[in-house]
């Protein structure tokens, strides 16, 4: 896999970073610039309220727009989740797909 792509442990979608990304399309999506110049986002994943979230999407885009990571964490953001293994996670899921397509819309990413 190139490092402009980016796949979350046990989708079976490969996600690509936009090839004409612009720093200004990051921050429109919610990214944040960290002291370094990476940029990250970091949402909460859960359908029914933001607040009792068990998952995280960490999206993170190198500084100079050429490298993406992808992750579902827990809160502490210390453990990798296959959110797609454990049971009754379909609002989840759910609410992860529409997360995705909406950095697609963002044209942040390409499928």
């Amino acid at each position: 896999m190139d490092k402009r792509q980016a796949q979350v442990q046990g989708d079976q979608e490969i996600y690509e970073l936009n090839p004409d990304i612009k720093k200004y399309s990051l921050m429109d999506a919610g990214f944040m610039e960290s002291n370094k110049g990476s940029f990250r986002l970091e949402h909460p994943i859960n359908g029914s309220s933001p607040y009792a979230a068990r998952y995280y999407l960490r999206a993170t885009v190198s500084k100079d727009l050429d490298s993406l990571k992808l992750a579902i964490t827990d809160k502490s953001g210390l453990h990798n989740i296959n959110m797609f293994k454990v049971k009754n996670t379909d609002v989840e899921v759910s609410d992860y797909r529409y997360l995705m397509n909406f950095l697609k819309e963002k044209n942040v990413l390409v499928k």
